[in-house]
């Protein structure tokens, strides 16, 4: 394994000079890009444990099936707003496959008729996660409850659907702008090279889009602030909003509204990467065998949303999010189920998943968007005072 992930990293490093070397220094956005999505050498394209304890991060799904259940009971309720014969669920980074696993178990045992109705559809792109995901819902495809969608066929607006788009930890991997404010303007952060070794250059901006993004959201930076422009994630909301016939999006990840995120305080940006649960600041690194991530800009997906057609149904930690679902309420009566190791076993875990300070509990946050429903009420985003 370790001398694949060497020829790894040496391949995709010869690949990223070789496209250094015929368009000259690299917008960070493409060089990262190439990191995680590169078909032979990415992160993503290739072999290798990298959700759960053995590999380099975890996800909510991965802590405990409960938050599958109760993302379960939440797209029960929206189906009960929609009405009609099916509701599609459709997935986008399903990763391992264990959400729509939990999500489908809860629906087949607790909801007969939200089951009968349920229709899941997966979107993704890694080909031995795809494997996993086939793998782990063979039954579930054979019975004609789960299928898979190409990506092709989502950004070309062709899969239209009637339900909810789910995503949970998928927008924080899409490559992104790194930029700093000088005293002359905007700059972004270029790659090049130089006797075999990756340098970093400050340019003008590669999109005018870059340029224009603070403006819009009306927050400037300060001088020598850098900061991360995440324009793929803009024009995914965009195609989510074609695909979206009627319905909701619920999109689940770690980040803050722009106010917070490009805040004086926060100097350097929140780009990170992650090998081994533990974390880096240095990409260069560990080529296509570490993770890349930013911190989402929530302010950015709800504007560019409601130009999709897609308005603003909430936006909530996903402490409150699942403690309005009733998460204490669950874990009790499991708990009262199992035996005493097991329990405090269950109680940690959702301690995790709930926690604001130490766990995802307030750092991960669930924004709800709606289209062609009026004023929906979801118990997800209930204030918690109004909770018995």
């Amino acid at each position: 394994m370790e001398e694949a992930s060497c020829s790894r990293a040496e391949g995709l490093k010869s690949f990223i000079f070789s496209q250094i070397g015929e368009r000259g220094a690299l917008p960070f956005s493409k060089f990262m890009e190439w990191c995680l999505y590169h078909p032979d050498f990415g992160y993503y394209q290739t072999e290798g444990e990298k959700i759960g304890k053995e590999g380099d991060y975890y996800t909510s799904p991965c802590v405990h099936p409960l938050f599958g259940y109760l993302i379960a009971k939440q797209l029960s309720q929206m189906a009960e707003i929609l009405g009609g014969e099916t509701f599609d669920v459709v997935e986008m980074g399903a990763g391992r496959g264990f959400l729509c696993q939990d999500i489908l178990d809860w629906a087949k045992e607790k909801a007969s008729s939200f089951y009968q109705r349920l229709r899941y559809t997966l979107i993704e792109t890694g080909p031995h996660l795809l494997v996993e995901q086939r793998k782990r819902l063979i039954e579930e495809e054979k019975s004609g409850k789960v299928s898979w969608m190409s990506l092709d066929t989502f950004e070309k607006g062709k899969g239209l659907f009637k339900g909810c788009f789910l995503s949970n930890e998928l927008v924080d991997a899409f490559p992104v702008h790194r930029v700093m404010q000088d005293r002359e303007g905007l700059k972004e952060l270029y790659v090049a090279q130089r006797e075999g070794r990756f340098l970093e250059r400050w340019g003008e901006p590669s999109d005018r889009r870059i340029e224009t993004y603070f403006r819009r959201i009306g927050i400037p930076l300060l001088e020598g602030q850098k900061a991360e422009v995440n324009l793929k994630a803009l024009d995914w909301i965009e195609r989510v909003g074609r695909c979206l016939k009627q319905g909701f999006v619920l999109t689940i990840d770690y980040g803050y509204l722009a106010e917070e995120l490009y805040a004086p305080y926060r100097q350097e940006g929140t780009f990170l990467c992650y090998f081994k649960h533990q974390i880096s600041e240095d990409p260069y690194e560990r080529l296509g065998e570490q993770d890349m991530t930013s911190h989402v800009d929530f302010t950015g997906l709800i504007r560019r949303g409601e130009e999709a057609g897609l308005m603003l149904t909430g936006f909530v930690p996903q402490y409150r999010f699942l403690i309005g679902l009733g998460v204490l309420e669950e874990m009790e009566v499991m708990g009262r189920k199992l035996p005493e190791i097991d329990a405090l076993n269950l109680r940690l875990s959702i301690k995790h998943l709930i926690e604001p300070e130490t766990g995802m509990g307030e750092v991960f946050k669930v924004l709800i968007q709606h289209k062609g429903v009026e004023d929906p009420k979801l118990d997800g985003l209930r204030e918690l005072r109004s909770i018995q």
